[in-house]
């Protein structure tokens, strides 16, 4: 038997469980190796970035406040 569960945009909803404060905002997170992204919020969605960027194509903005 197999079986396959795919939550949607799993590792952000993780982070956003210890993390409250990032709900509503754009998240991604990153591989450990090479950089890669590998989920992504909705919000970061809306803004057009794509699975698999590598980190040197994105223009992340490292702890940024609103």
């Amino acid at each position: 038997m197999y079986a396959l569960v795919d939550c949607n945009n799993f590792y952000v909803s993780c982070e956003r469980v210890f993390q409250p404060r990032l709900e509503g905002r754009p998240v991604v997170v990153l591989s450990n190796n090479d950089g890669c992204l590998i989920s992504r919020s909705a919000e970061a969605k809306a803004l057009g970035l794509l699975m698999g960027t590598l980190t040197s194509k994105l223009n992340l903005c490292w702890n940024c406040t609103t």
